[in-house]
């Protein structure tokens, strides 16, 4: 079972030479980058929704931090990031801390590469998760500090590197906290503790549902001056390659739950699903499934079922079901999501050493990963195992020089029987 306050401790990261960098326990503080009476600098990469809001919320939840440089490949984003974190009334108390000058706007594929190199000393990763690999990557190389949103990849390859660097980052003493919001939420803290000790017996069973609306960027369609490339950045939801789908970018939050409950991740899987709602086809809507039905299976024989949904006007459900041998409990979000601000303390204290050392690289990588199994068990009709996961070769990330006209074909949608598992 993982540690709560060591989530790299799991025995599935145990091995080889991350063993030793993550048996410690806490961090001298003298020996950690950015510790001390100085402000810690961030670096937004990402300036959408959710990295804009990360930063509102370490503002929030971290002190003696500061925002200095930010990327992202649309000018338009990242001004209207900025704008945003400027104007919002919540925002007023924080002003002194956004420190973003002219020339640390950084704009185009290598931005990350810019933001990175600016002298910061945590990296916000909240670009489409298509790109999580690379981003965490180069962090890591750089030694930084990571706050990562979710999910961790889109496909096993790029999630085999986050697990490579996640260990990298343990070797490093490099902090690294997701944006699995949960992992830092007090009614889920408390019910894993509890579960952990014993208080509710041994689980039995699992039941993971984000049944809720679609998630539709641009309903307008393409614009004519849009290339390939940047259409599917502009509408990133509805590809495959840039999103994962639905149970990899959404769901993770409840699969995620699950594994921390167990301790571990599935060992096998099989799915189906479709697109019902979403018009099959069609460019607004993508090559993306609107809905999942999954049966995950534990090595000890515990089952999850897990649905995820996105359809309109219909019936919306969002939690957990743990059932033990001693109850059945429902599990959900702290009203407020407090979650949000606390995931950035946790940060911080880590970095500062006031906590033990935080490291969500490989336990996420996994769920990431066991969202990616449902999805394509789904997609291919088949049952398929953890190893099949792990030595997959299945890469979806575009190779070239990457340019806003970059012609990129649209994989086809998928359909059971004839989509092939790689």
């Amino acid at each position: 079972m993982d540690s709560l306050s060591n989530p790299t401790s799991r025995r599935s990261f145990l091995t080889g030479p991350a063993a030793a960098a993550a048996a410690f326990t806490i961090i001298k503080p003298e020996l950690v980058k950015g510790w001390g009476a100085d402000k810690l600098k961030i670096g937004l990469i990402g300036c959408g929704g959710r990295g804009t809001q990360a930063v509102a919320d370490n503002m929030k939840g971290a002190p003696n931090t500061e925002l200095v440089a930010m990327g992202d490949i649309f000018e338009d984003r990242l001004e209207g990031s900025l704008k945003d974190l400027r104007s919002r009334e919540a925002m007023q108390p924080f002003q002194d801390r956004i420190k973003v000058t002219p020339e640390n706007h950084f704009i185009g594929f290598d931005a990350y590469k810019k933001v990175i190199a600016s002298g910061v000393d945590i990296i916000f990763l909240a670009t489409p998760p298509g790109w999580r690999p690379i981003h965490f990557e180069a962090a890591i190389e750089a030694n930084k500090h990571v706050f990562c949103e979710k999910p961790f990849g889109t496909d096993p390859v790029g999630v085999r590197k986050i697990m490579a660097a996640a260990a990298k980052a343990a070797e490093k003493k490099l902090t690294v906290v997701s944006g699995a919001q949960r992992r830092s939420d007090p009614f889920y803290l408390d019910m894993i503790a509890r579960l952990r000790a014993g208080e509710f017996g041994d689980v039995q069973a699992l039941y993971a549902y984000w049944v809720g609306t679609p998630v539709i960027q641009q309903p307008n369609g393409k614009k004519p001056e849009w290339g390939d490339f940047e259409w599917q950045h502009r509408n990133w939801y509805s590809n495959l390659w840039l999103g994962g789908d639905q149970i990899v970018e959404q769901h993770l939050h409840n699969i995620d739950v699950c594994n921390w409950a167990m301790g571990t991740h599935p060992e096998k899987c099989f799915a189906s699903g479709g697109a019902v709602w979403r018009p099959k086809g069609t460019e607004v809507y993508g090559n993306i499934y609107d809905h999942i039905g999954a049966d995950f299976e534990y090595a000890n024989g515990v089952h999850m079922s897990s649905y995820c949904r996105q359809f309109e006007h219909c019936y919306n459900r969002v939690e957990e079901i743990v059932v033990t041998s001693k109850q059945r409990m429902t599990w959900n979000q702290t009203k407020g999501g407090p979650g949000y601000p606390n995931e950035h303390g946790r940060l911080l204290q880590s970095i500062r050493g006031e906590i033990p050392y935080v490291n969500d690289g490989q336990t996420v990588a996994e769920s990431t990963m066991t969202c990616i199994m449902g999805r394509e068990a789904a997609y291919s009709g088949q049952m398929l195992t953890w190893d099949m996961m792990m030595n997959s070769q299945l890469d979806l990330f575009p190779k070239g020089d990457y340019d806003y006209k970059m012609t990129h074909e649209t994989a086809p949608f998928p359909v059971p029987g004839q989509y092939k598992f790689i």
